[in-house]
C-alpha cells in the first residue's frame, strides 16, 4: 500500500504552528549545515567526504561496503559510487572486491585518508560546537535527540 497521497485524496494542510515548526526546521537545518559545510571547505574537505571518512574510521578493518554507506547517507550506490571515484582520486580511499556481493565492493580508508580525518577532525569538532552546540542547553539538546528518534523510527 502506497503511503503517498492521490490527486483525488485530500490534503490536510498545515496548520499556522504546524507551518511555523516546519519552516523552522527547515531553517535551522540550512543553516547548520551551511556552517559547517563551509568550515569543512576550508579544511579541504565536503560534508560528504567527511562522512565517508569518518564512517570508515570507525568501521572494523577501515572498511564499509558500498551499498551499507549508500544507505547510510541516504544515496543512490551510483551518486556514491561517482563520489567515491572522486575520493579515491585523491588518495582517500580505495576499492575492493566485495567478496560477499560479486556486484558490490568495498570502501576502504587509506592512510592517507585517516590522516586527512584526523587532521581536519578538530576544526570540524569546533565548528559543530559553533554552529550548534554551544547555541543550546542541555536540555535543548536532550529533547533534539528525542525529537530524532521519534522521526528516525520508520512509520
Amino acid at each position: 500500500m502506497s503511503t503517498r497521497t492521490s490527486a483525488a485524496e485530500p490534503v490536510e494542510w498545515l496548520n499556522a504552528n504546524e507551518d511555523r515548526a516546519w519552516r523552522a526546521f527547515r531553517r535551522l537545518v540550512i543553516a547548520v549545515r551551511t556552517g559547517t559545510a563551509r568550515d569543512l571547505a576550508d579544511v579541504g574537505l565536503s560534508e560528504p567526504d567527511y562522512e565517508v571518512l569518518s564512517t570508515l574510521s570507525e568501521r572494523p578493518q577501515h572498511t564499509s561496503t558500498l551499498h551499507e554507506q549508500a544507505a547510510k547517507m541516504g544515496w543512490s550506490r551510483s551518486r556514491l559510487s561517482r563520489h567515491a571515484t572522486r575520493m579515491e582520486t585523491r588518495g582517500l580511499l580505495r576499492r575492493a572486491p566485495d567478496p560477499d556481493d560479486g556486484r558490490g565492493c568495498l570502501l576502504v580508508l587509506t592512510e592517507e585518508g585517516m590522516d586527512t580525518l584526523t587532521s581536519a577532525a578538530p576544526a570540524h569538532v569546533a565548528s559543530v560546537r559553533r554552529h550548534f552546540v554551544d547555541r543550546l542547553t542541555a536540555e535543548d539538546l536532550a529533547a533534539l535527540e528525542n525529537i530524532a528518534r521519534k522521526l528516525e523510527a520508520p512509520r
